[in-house]
């Protein structure tokens, strides 16, 4: 299994250890069964925050470096980025008229745009872990399937779209995207009672790359918090022994 399959191993326990017990009262006994299991008095609730955060940075980097491989979004049908709406509407025409190819190459571009760009938010999921207060990791391990995603976004999003929107507008030129939108516009422009492409591109694949990024981030989640098969791992072994 990879790293990644370590992700969220404090979030195991939650799923565990459910019991019919009030939120609070769930994470107490978790806590409980922390140090039963591992035979460690000293185990404290810092040490249960801190695990959480160590999962969860292994979570993110595993994320970040998924979607940032070549073919990171536009290989993957779930997050592919897709025309926007406008060009979309016009999709048929365009390639009647002969510019299928680059309305190919305009879609591959904005999805490579998405994959280079995509290392950027490490930093940032780190700062929010560091961030994270023992309330917080009560709220995640005792959350719904997305949980830690949902935190995450909340922490992260709108400082992330000012980051990733200049590296963006600068990728996209490096990979022919802004050539090829401008090859697209002029196109429909030709095209009698079509209306012209007046939205912000850098925005609608900034948007796009942080909603396919977080969309991996929930869907990982969402799986070792509900496959009991992802939990067995060394380090799972090693906090609650092997029984």
């Amino acid at each position: 299994m990879r790293s990644g399959g370590l992700i969220f191993f404090v979030l195991w326990v939650g799923i565990w250890a459910i019991t019919p017990l009030p939120a609070y009262s769930q994470f107490e006994n978790i806590l409980k069964t922390f140090k039963k299991a591992s035979g460690n008095s000293e185990l404290t609730e810092n040490n249960v925050v801190q695990g959480l955060k160590d999962a969860l940075q292994i979570a993110t980097d595993s994320a970040v470096e998924s979607v940032a491989q070549v073919g990171g979004y536009y290989q993957n049908p779930d997050i592919q980025i897709p025309l926007p709406g406008p060009v979309q509407k016009m999709e048929k025409v365009l390639r009647a008229t002969g510019f299928g190819s680059q309305v190919d190459a305009f879609k591959l571009s904005m999805n490579q745009a998405a994959e280079q760009a995509a290392p950027q938010a490490k930093s940032l999921f780190w700062d929010a872990i560091k961030l994270m207060t023992f309330s917080d990791a009560r709220t995640i391990l005792n959350g719904g399937d997305h949980a830690a995603t949902t935190y995450f976004k909340d922490k992260t999003f709108n400082r992330l779209q000012e980051i990733f929107k200049p590296i963006v507008h600068n990728k996209m030129s490096e990979v022919g995207v802004t050539r090829t939108f401008q090859t697209i516009d002029e196109a429909i422009g030709k095209i009698p009672f079509a209306d012209p492409l007046t939205f912000d591109l850098d925005q609608y694949v900034t948007h796009s790359s942080l909603e396919g990024l977080f969309f991996m981030i929930a869907q990982e989640e969402k799986k070792i918090r509900q496959d009991p098969a992802t939990r067995v791992t060394d380090l799972l072994k090693k906090v609650f022994g092997d029984n």
